[in-house]
């Protein structure tokens, strides 16, 4: 009985650090969705993170789980997908999570839980049991999505300027107002994408428990998902918005709208594909290419080097931060 009572107290334990975790991203990530809704005044702060947060609810619902299944497949051996390997895995990306929250730093949940489902399967089982293809597919759509968020929003804005050369200053009005849908369309693949990567390590959790026999994502691990995410969005990172939303340079409503239709365009490709990419990376990039395709001397490009030195550290970081908790809890739970 005592077993029974032990075993089920863990696995709450571990969907609630899940949760905890889901949440930090919205939270943490919320920026990436209204920062530059926010800084171009087409949105007041707290209606443009509503509407994020229902976005974000509705999306695992609407885009289906295929990152999740990406997720829970294709990182680590089924032999070593235990329960202490996942729950340090999520201890460590959520850790990283906050200080770099503290920090005002916009890094990347993605690369966080990579790096700590990596950290904690080596040091549990060896470097034999991390799926190298996997795990080298899932670095690669992680390492080019940003580069496409660059390119593709410079050469969007030089073609926007193009057809707008003759526009009258009134064309701002019609920039402000069409990112209700544009950043409507951010939030959903925000959604579609992120919350689906906690999906699967639950799901990983339950089938290492012996809770599922098989790797399906169920219904109430999706509408659990889905709200935790949506709550922290809600709250917002207030630190990581003034950080995207200012300091890169004075961001119009047409450098909103720009960034706003990049980003989408290529979160949600990912994510119908089962590509977990990295929100913070993206969205980044693209106001950088928004920026650039107007002026390149506009951007302040130093503001990259805290963002670049955080995105090379998070994997290495959460992996070792991971590996160190995956030891104690291995020790504290035998």
């Amino acid at each position: 009985m005592s077993n029974f009572v032990g075993s089920n107290f863990l696995l709450v334990a571990f969907v609630g650090t899940a949760l905890f975790f889901d949440f930090l991203n919205g939270f943490h990530d919320s920026s990436n969705t209204v920062a530059t809704m926010i800084a171009s005044r087409a949105v007041t702060p707290v209606r443009a993170l509503m509407m994020s947060a229902a976005a974000h609810f509705v999306s695992p619902f609407i885009f289906g789980v295929a990152v999740a299944t990406t997720i829970g497949h294709e990182v680590v051996a089924e032999s070593a997908t235990t329960l202490p390997v996942v729950w340090a895995a999520l201890l460590g990306a959520s850790l990283w999570n906050l200080l770099t929250w503290l920090l005002g730093i916009p890094s990347s949940s993605s690369h966080a839980l990579v790096g700590g489902l990596v950290g904690a399967t080596f040091v549990g089982f060896g470097p034999q049991a991390v799926l190298v293809d996997g795990l080298s597919k899932i670095l690669l759509v992680l390492l080019i999505s940003p580069l496409l968020g660059l390119i593709g929003s410079y050469i969007l804005m030089k073609v926007t300027r193009l057809l707008a050369r003759r526009a009258t200053p009134r064309i701002d009005n019609f920039f402000r107002k069409s990112q209700v849908v544009t950043a409507l369309a951010l939030a959903l693949s925000h959604g579609s994408n992120d919350a689906q990567k906690t999906m699967g390590v639950i799901t990983m959790g339950l089938v290492a428990s012996g809770t599922l026999t098989e790797f399906h994502v169920p219904l109430w691990v999706v509408g659990a998902c889905a709200g935790a995410i949506s709550l922290g969005t809600a709250l917002g990172g207030w630190r990581i918005i003034h950080t995207l939303g200012g300091k890169f340079y004075r961001i119009r409503p047409i450098h909103s709208f720009v960034s706003q239709i990049s980003s989408a365009g290529i979160i949600m490709g990912a994510a119908l594909m089962g590509g977990p990419v990295s929100t913070s990376h993206v969205v980044s990039t693209t106001i950088l290419g928004a920026g650039a395709g107007e002026r390149l001397n506009m951007v302040r490009w130093q503001v990259m080097n805290s963002i670049l030195v955080a995105w090379a550290l998070t994997i290495p970081a959460a992996a070792a931060m991971s590996g160190l908790i995956y030891w104690l809890l291995e020790g504290g739970l035998r």
